[in-house]
């Protein structure tokens, strides 16, 4: 193998790939970047054995071929070389990187070696754009649980149905839900997807790419321009959050989004480290917050809201509040309760083109 490749696009490959490389593994390859040769460009692949990302740069190829080398030294070594074109050269297991006047080796692995990418069918794939897989992703993906006790919800559920798509996660504490226009193809169903996999889609589609989406039996590919991620699926049964979502909580409150955020962070200050409690009073045009910490201090305040319902005291996590209020897309904001152990709900308010987009955060037990 010998290219001729820019720094900038070498670049460009390797941050692309880097994402799905193990930080930590027993298998050694897993740690090296796949480059092959292909016309007028060079495919960089990397794997961690859930998710595997390819991407096509354009390089001039005198002589094609494969090698994997070591991912971290080679994003190192082409972050260090001067602005000039770079050559690889592969012999046997070894890559030399040529810039300038500098020149490097590296031992590497054969291609062989290197874990084969799952074969996905495109024939019957859907397609979404940049922009939409985006808005889903990053209004929903920031809810999944971060704990190994229930795996399924380390996962996003992302449900296809004729006319819509629709992602869903929560930890058990706060759900997230999303739902937006589909275009036809790909047949409907369920998928439950790791977010480190729709981090890279966010992060390697562009807004105004038509990306192909389809899915094998235990796998999901997305392709377009010049980028291939895959990822396994996560298995088994997502639980029935339709069930958890309330229907009639028949307490609403209006508030400005900022006005409301401001207050929640001055109220978080004073919160235990261990609960974040903070109390939210309702029952009238002022909402009054208040925080009681034993070996801290106090703190309130009162925010205006428009306010339509009997009386409440409520306790909730006011990380969790602040992060649902981050995604929240408008200036407003609605929030619906219905008893201080049920669960509430916060749906943005006030622009007709606001996506349909719902977040529940269950409450915290007041201590009187």
């Amino acid at each position: 193998m010998k290219v001729s490749i820019t720094r900038e696009k070498l670049q460009e490959g390797l941050s692309a790939v880097a994402g799905s490389i193990p930080t930590r593994t027993t298998l050694p390859v897993l740690s090296n970047i796949l480059l092959e040769t292909e016309d007028g460009g060079v495919r960089l692949s990397g794997t961690d054995l859930d998710t595997a990302v390819s991407i096509r740069v354009p390089a001039d190829v005198e002589a094609g071929g494969s090698i994997t080398a070591p991912a971290k030294k080679l994003q190192e070594i082409a972050r260090e070389l001067p602005p000039a074109p770079v050559s690889l050269v592969a012999q046997g297991d070894a890559i030399t990187i040529s810039g300038g006047r500098s020149r490097f080796r590296l031992n590497g692995l054969a291609k062989d070696e290197f874990p084969a990418f799952p074969s996905v069918p495109f024939e019957d794939s859907w397609r979404a754009t940049g922009s939409e897989l985006n808005q889903l992703i990053s209004h929903v993906s920031f809810a999944v649980s971060t704990e190994e006790t229930r795996p399924i919800l380390n996962g996003v559920l992302w449900e296809l149905r004729g006319s819509e798509m629709r992602m869903v996660a929560t930890n058990g504490h706060r759900l997230a839900k999303m739902t937006i226009p589909r275009a036809g193809g790909g047949g409907e169903g369920e998928l439950i997807v790791h977010p480190r996999a729709l981090q890279q889609v966010q992060k390697l589609f562009k807004a105004d790419e038509v990306v192909e989406i389809a899915r094998s039996e235990n796998h999901l590919g997305f392709r377009g321009g010049s980028v291939q991620i895959f990822t396994r699926l996560i298995e088994g049964p997502y639980p029935n959050y339709e069930q958890v979502i309330p229907k009639d909580n028949d307490k609403v409150l209006i508030a400005d989004k900022a006005a409301l955020t401001g207050a929640i962070r001055r109220m978080a200050i004073v919160a235990s480290d261990q609960t974040h409690r903070i109390r939210m009073s309702v029952g009238g045009p002022m909402m009054k917050f208040s925080v009681q910490t034993p070996d801290l201090g106090e703190g309130s305040e009162e925010l205006p809201v428009e306010y339509n319902g009997d009386p409440l005291e409520i306790g909730f996590n006011a990380n969790y509040l602040l992060e649902l209020l981050r995604y929240m897309p408008t200036s407003e904001v609605k929030l619906s309760f219905k008893a201080p152990e049920r669960a509430a709900t916060m749906e943005p308010l006030g622009n007709e083109d606001a996506p349909d987009f719902l977040c529940l955060v269950m409450p915290l037990r007041l201590l009187d």
